[in-house]
């Protein structure tokens, strides 16, 4: 393919992405008839054959599992959401000093993510650890002790955890299984992956209606390898719809729980696997009549390639491009006006 035909295949694919996400934009109705599978990741190396085979078999289903045996402590979680909610306690003026690098997914965001598939900014504000990118972006120890150490170990706890994962799909994809953890290296400059703290608004009382009449987080694929997200016991939200159902429009809830680590694939192991796993719509629902309707915490992590890793599925189907590009044209996908 010339690189003239790569470049048209590439905005007809934005254009075809778009379309897909705006279409998602209609709020349909829960069903629970997928199975969300948990996969326990205890005594891996004795069991890796068989996790495995389970994270396999839950990967190219729904897209979408849950870790139990992952080995993070309680204490470590509970450690990490307390320094988030420290953080986004913190006022804005002060959140502001630590403002979000453009294009280096590294410090503070406020409702600055405006999907297609909702047209309107996320009721949410963030903050970013990347790596090679973090000079003046942590606030000082006085105004949250102990965040920087805190999080950077938890971001290497994630780390570990994403990489003993994606090991079994390198296997099973015909690579070496350290394959993926060479190319998402902590030390490199080039480093991509993020761990991001979320903070989910309270909804106000006028803002409040039926079940399944709004959105915290629009409807998306993640761009990344791998997403790891933590969530908190009675705080649910999170919903997963297959991209081939994704007509239908038919969400199914994902039971938040403190113990467990949610999964899911991002486009990036989609395009790696040449679309054997697939990465697939979700998004965060407002809460209904019933539902807790103060302030949401998350914590996500992104295991993304270092940008000069260059992807290529080992059947060829799609032609290699580096993840510094596949970012630049998955950004434009998705948020092309």
């Amino acid at each position: 393919m010339t690189t003239h035909q790569t470049d048209r295949a590439a905005a007809s694919g934005a254009r075809a992405e778009l379309d897909r996400e705006r279409r998602m934009g209609t709020a349909g109705e829960a069903t629970a008839d997928r199975e969300i599978q948990v996969v326990d990741l205890g005594d891996f190396e004795t069991r890796r054959a068989e996790i495995t085979e389970q994270l396999w078999q839950a990967a190219t289903g729904t897209g979408f599992f849950q870790l139990s045996g992952h080995g993070l402590t309680s204490a470590e979680t509970d450690a990490a959401f307390a320094a988030a909610e420290a953080y986004f306690a913190l006022p804005a003026e002060a959140k502001a000093g630590h403002a979000l690098k453009k294009g280096l997914n590294a410090g503070w965001e406020y409702r600055s993510q405006v999907r297609p598939s909702t047209g309107t900014p996320d009721e949410k504000e963030s903050y970013q650890l990347t790596r090679p990118h973090m000079d003046g972006l942590w606030p000082a120890d006085e105004q949250v002790p102990g965040f920087r150490a805190t999080l950077l170990g938890f971001e290497a706890r994630c780390h570990t955890i994403a990489h003993r994962v994606l090991s079994c799909f390198a296997e099973r994809l015909g690579f070496e299984r350290d394959f993926f953890a060479r190319l998402h290296d902590p030390a490199s400059p080039l480093h991509q992956s993020t761990l991001r703290l979320l903070h989910y608004y309270a909804v106000p009382e006028e803002a409040r209606g039926p079940a399944d009449a709004g959105w915290r987080a629009g409807a998306h694929t993640d761009f990344d390898c791998l997403t790891l997200l933590f969530q908190r016991d009675g705080q649910d939200g999170l919903q997963v719809c297959p991209g081939q159902e994704a007509e239908g429009r038919a969400w199914t809830p994902v039971r938040a729980s403190s113990a467990l680590i949610t999964c899911n694939i991002g486009d990036m192991l989609t395009r790696w696997s040449g679309d054997r796993l697939p990465s697939n719509f979700h998004r965060v629902a407002a809460p209904g009549p019933g539902d807790d309707q103060g302030p949401r915490y998350s914590i996500a992590y992104f295991a993304q390639a270092d940008r000069d890793a260059v992807i290529a599925s080992p059947d060829g189907r799609h032609a290699p491009i580096t993840a510094e590009e596949y970012l630049r044209q998955r950004i434009a996908a998705n948020f092309a006006g």
